[in-house]
């Protein structure tokens, strides 16, 4: 069973041997009857563990190629236990266009414990080169970046941490195990906001880490158990559901990104506009070779600036001026007051100008004619 929809149909859902359900029960429940004291025949407190969410972590672990899946209650929550392996003194290297969420976690958070962060360029290899330094122990990479959806070598990466005895940490969120792997690519870490494009109706939120590290996994489902930032077995269920339909909703998010990319690009009120499939983008070589397509979000500035950007976020009618992505409907947001507003002051700031679109499934017509009536 190795094609990618056969195992999102059917990993961590094979059908109920008692009654032949085809999708896995939603186990409700916070404690197990156990068979004498210490006899478990699954574990002894849902915190610990839950058949639902260990659906989902197996079928998520499996899409990414890891030997190890943990869940969370949300991104950030993911993002927390992983760092949580750190010490004060530790180092961390993050792109210098990262999701504002994951700055603030560790410069306001973590930098507080006693981690440091350094923002650097990781397109340029060189840099990322110098930026290590005897305490670093992570190099954190989001590709394709939020919101400017840069690209960098994930190989080239591990190459250069693995000489630093660092961790690749790699956010697949944008991408998705459907159009990207980054364990296969050399990394050590994935990590999911699965509240995007695995959950992929607007309807729950979750996070997900994935390793194939035995030592790492421990830790992480130590975490798990210890401070307790699970997903409620309801929440696996939508999770679980939604990787069903992952592959072919993503087909449809890169087919409708990729016509509104080349209406942008043709419009008299874009400056700039930034996607992986465009052939001009710097990175475009690169996604080519680590991506099977270039995903569902694009980004793009307007030569009206802050005050056109926002207009234009407030303007649509099928577009939905909302934070988040990777929802079936279409998403519009003003990344530099909206969701990288933690970021002000910091080489992480996007373009005031910039405004992100989560292209959803709709039928892209009637998508790009929203658009064209927002900038008229």
């Amino acid at each position: 069973m190795s094609g990618f929809n056969t195992r999102a149909i059917h990993v961590g859902s094979e059908p109920d041997p008692v009654t032949g359900a085809v999708n896995p029960p939603v186990y409700l429940t916070s404690t197990y009857a156990q068979d004498g004291v210490g006899v478990l025949r699954f574990s002894d407190y849902s915190r610990v563990g839950n058949p639902t969410r260990a659906a989902l972590e197996s079928c998520l672990a499996s899409l990414e190629e890891a030997r190890y899946g943990v869940a969370f209650a949300s991104g950030l929550a993911g993002e927390d236990a992983l760092l949580r392996t750190l010490a004060p003194g530790d180092h961390v290297i993050l792109g210098n266009d990262a999701y504002g969420g994951t700055y603030r976690l560790l410069t306001r958070v973590f930098g507080e414990w006693g981690v440091t962060v350094t923002c650097v360029d990781l397109s340029d290899l060189a840099a990322a080169r110098a930026a290590f330094g005897p305490s670093t122990k992570m190099l954190w990479v989001e590709t394709p970046s939020n919101p400017l959806l840069n690209i960098v070598s994930i190989s080239a990466l591990s190459a250069i941490a693995r000489e630093h005895g660092a961790l690749l940490v790699v956010d697949n969120t944008f991408a998705t195990p459907y159009l990207q792997r980054p364990l296969t690519l050399g990394a050590d870490v994935v990590i999911h906001s699965t509240t995007k494009y695995v959950g992929g109706h607007s309807d729950v939120v979750g996070g997900f880490v994935a390793t194939n590290s035995d030592d790492l996994a421990t830790k992480l489902k130590f975490h798990q158990y210890a401070i307790g930032a699970v997903p409620g077995p309801l929440d696996c269920y939508l999770l679980l559901r939604g990787l069903k339909t992952l592959g072919i909703r993503m087909e449809r998010h890169c087919s409708n990104a990729r016509a509104i990319v080349n209406y942008l690009s043709t419009h008299d009120a874009v400056e700039k506009v930034y996607y992986p499939g465009l052939s001009d983008h710097p990175g475009h070589e690169i996604a080519v070779a680590q991506m099977s397509d270039f995903g569902g979000m694009v980004s793009f500035t307007l030569k009206g600036g802050a005050e056109a950007a926002r207009r234009v976020c407030e303007s649509t009618s099928i577009f939905i001026l909302a934070e988040s992505l990777g929802g079936v409907e279409s998403l519009i947001e003003l990344p530099a007051v909206m969701t990288h507003a933690s970021t002000a002051g910091s080489t992480l700031y996007p373009p005031v100008n910039l405004v992100r679109l989560s292209v959803g499934i709709e039928d892209v017509d009637d998508l790009i004619r929203d658009l064209a009536q927002a900038m008229s």
